[in-house]
Order: C-alpha cells, then sequence, then structure tokens
C-alpha cells in the first residue's frame, strides 16, 4: 500500500504531487576546471525529476567550503550558469529542486583551501576521519584530514555573508529554494555539537550559543530569498565524522523550537541509524523519544531520511511520524523510484563503486522500469 506515499503536500511556495523526496546525494562529478555543473549532471537530475521534491548534492558556498574532489560550488557565474540549465531541465519536467548550501568546515584538506591553508572549525581539534582528495596524478584518493584552524568572529561574519551570497545565487540559477545542510559532521553541525566545538566566545559553551552560527545563516538566508524558500538539515544524534553531543535532547530541541518559528519551507531529519553513506541496524534507543519530540515542537512540513523502504515510508507517513520522506541511494539505481514505488515494481540495485567520481557509468546509465 502507497496511500500516503502518493498524496500532495504543500511546500512553502509549492503543492508537491506526492511524498517521494530525492535526498541530497554527493556524487563527485561536477565539470573541471572550476567545480561547474555538466551536460552530463543536467541529464542525471533530469532523470530523476519524477521526485515530489529533488534536493541537489551539497554544494559549497566558497572555495573554503570544498572538501571533497570534484564536488559543485555555487559561487562563481560559470556554477551559476551550470546549475541554471540543470533547473531547467528539472522544470521542463514539471519537477521541483531546493538546492543544498555546504560549508565542510574542518572536513577538508590543504589541497582545496585557499592558498593552502588549513580547514576551518569552531575548534582546532583532531578530525576522525578521511576525505576524498586529488592525488598528484589527478586522480581520486581519500586522504587525511589535518587538524584545522580555528574560525575567528571576522571569519565566521565572512562565511554568513558567503551563505546569503549563494543563495542569491542559487536563486539568479532558477533553484525553487535552498537547503541549509547544518548535519552530518560539517560546519554548521561542528557547531551545534559539544564534542566539536570548545569555544568560550558567543559561538561555543551554552546551546543558545553553539546554535547561534546555524540560526544567523537561516536568518541571513530568509532576509535574502524569503523563508518560505529556505530548509534545514539536521542529524540529532549523528556520529559522522566525530560528532556527538553531551545533551542531544536539549540541544536540537532548543534549535527545532526556534527553526519552527520561522516559516520556514520544511525541516529535514536523519535518522542516527544512517552513519555517512552506511546503515546501522541498531539505532541509538533514545531516538524515538527524540523524533517525537522534535516532530511535536516543528509544526511545519517535517521530512524524514535515514534508509527507508516504500513500506516503512508508508507507515512513518500514516502515523504522523514524517511528512514527506527523502530517499537516497534507492534514487542512485532508479530514476524513475517513485513511479517504481507507486507500482510495486521491483528496483534496481545500486553500484556502490560508482557512487563517486566517474563518468556516465553508474550515474546517468540505469535504467528505467519498461
Amino acid at each position: 500500500m502507497t496511500h500516503h506515499l502518493f498524496t500532495p503536500v504543500r511546500l512553502g511556495n509549492h503543492t508537491l504531487a506526492h511524498r517521494v523526496a530525492m535526498a541530497p546525494l554527493t556524487r563527485s562529478r561536477a565539470g573541471q576546471p572550476g567545480n561547474v555543473p555538466t551536460d552530463m549532471n543536467v541529464e542525471y537530475y533530469r532523470q530523476r525529476a519524477g521526485a515530489a521534491l529533488i534536493v541537489t548534492e551539497a554544494t559549497q558556498i566558497s572555495q573554503q567550503g570544498q572538501g571533497y574532489a570534484w564536488t559543485p560550488g555555487i559561487h562563481s557565474e560559470a556554477q551559476i550558469q551550470g546549475w541554471q540549465a540543470v533547473s531547467d531541465a528539472v522544470h521542463g519536467q514539471g519537477g521541483v529542486i531546493f538546492m543544498q548550501l555546504w560549508h565542510v568546515g574542518r572536513v577538508s584538506h590543504p589541497v582545496f583551501q585557499p592558498g593552502g591553508a588549513l580547514p576551518v572549525a569552531p575548534s582546532a581539534l583532531p578530525v576522525p576521519g578521511k576525505t576524498f582528495i586529488i592525488d598528484a596524478q589527478g586522480n581520486g584518493a581519500w586522504g587525511d584530514v589535518p587538524v584545522p584552524q580555528a574560525l575567528t568572529l571576522a571569519g565566521i561574519h565572512d562565511i554568513v555573508s558567503d551563505y546569503r551570497h549563494a543563495a542569491r545565487n542559487a536563486m539568479a540559477a532558477g533553484m525553487d529554494g535552498v537547503e541549509i545542510h547544518a548535519g552530518n559532521g560539517y560546519l554548521l553541525d561542528q557547531f551545534i555539537n559539544s564534542n566539536s566545538n570548545q569555544r568560550d566566545d558567543a559561538y561555543g559553551g551554552s546551546i543558545k550559543n553553539r546554535a547561534r552560527l546555524l540560526l544567523e545563516v537561516v536568518d541571513a538566508i530568509a532576509a535574502e530569498v524569503g523563508p518560505a524558500r529556505v530548509a534545514v538539515r539536521l542529524t540529532p544524534m549523528g556520529r559522522f565524522m566525530g560528532m556527538g553531543d553531551a545533551s542531544p535532547e536539549e540541544t536540537f530541541g532548543y534549535i527545532v523550537r526556534q527553526l519552527d518559528t520561522r516559516g520556514l519551507a520544511y525541516l529535514h531529519l536523519v535518522e542516527p541509524a544512517m552513519v555517512g553513506t552506511v546503515k546501522e541496524e541498531h539505532a541509538d534507543p533514545r531516538w524515538d523519544a527524540i523524533i517525537q519530540q522534535l516532530r511535536a515542537a516543528y509544526r511545519g512540513v517535517l521530512m524524514l531520511a535515514g534508509g527507508y523502504g516504500r513500506d516503512t515510508a508508508e507507515h512513518a507517513l500514516a502515523s504522523g511520524r514524517a511528512d514527506i520522506i527523502a530517499f537516497g541511494r534507492p534514487f542512485i539505481a532508479n530514476p524513475d523510484l517513485p513511479a517504481r514505488l507507486r507500482g510495486g515494481l521491483p528496483l534496481n540495485a545500486p553500484d556502490a563503486t560508482s557512487f563517486f567520481g566517474g563518468g556516465a557509468a553508474g550515474y546517468t546509465d540505469y535504467p528505467a522500469a519498461a
């Protein structure tokens, strides 16, 4: 049964035809030089325009915000033009598309940073993870993340301006809205979580201070493009790239209550069973209580992601746990995923070896159902 999956829902300025959204998926296939979307990227998104909503792959707001090889940006004129072709293709198929805005913070490498500088972070702490860099031969390779430099107050204020400018560029590229990536261990998440934020100024210490940067970014972008075109993605209780918070119920409860007052398009939460791209079978037992708390605190449209299938998505919608379900890996291998779910058709299996980097193979060559 897909009774709830295929009912309409109002989201910002749009009425979506159903509730199967495409989650943001880093694929590392932006054109070079310049991290510019190409015709291949246009085709990839065009194929998937049957999603109720497409959230683009994470897109860096500045050169400083890049942390992985071949990821697209939205800070140059060429990038704006490349993304315009993507949005035109999606709109031509009747689709709706939001751009996910990204600053990776400490999850980067000097090869990406202006002047070969160290990546930036709330605090200069070791990072337990690797990032996908370009080696001396021009190939993709996993490299160690160095200890970052702590941001100055001036640097923080510059990043807020970069987010605002990137949102303006996204609108110039024809996007229907933007999703602020504040999860998965990247910059805004690094400020939120007590494990990664050991500052003693206005951006560290208390929950209010650790949430300050996110809310400043939300307010700056909403002032630029209007709150109905703004969404936020959070990963409460996420552990990817060393995340962790001493009191996630209080921290994310405060943030969600603050977001609830801002009239956003939607709030996007990732279930903690997903750690990066890997699904764990045993989620933190506190999560069900926390999601109920956050669901009650947020009165707007709530989107959930995290390893859902057709039946679990239908149950989440029927129970009121969520209003929209975002699917990730199923959309990689099934460009016509909504039609397959509606018809109960079998799904193509994704090829994990082609997730990051490469060409059309494993990107635009997955077949639709007959």
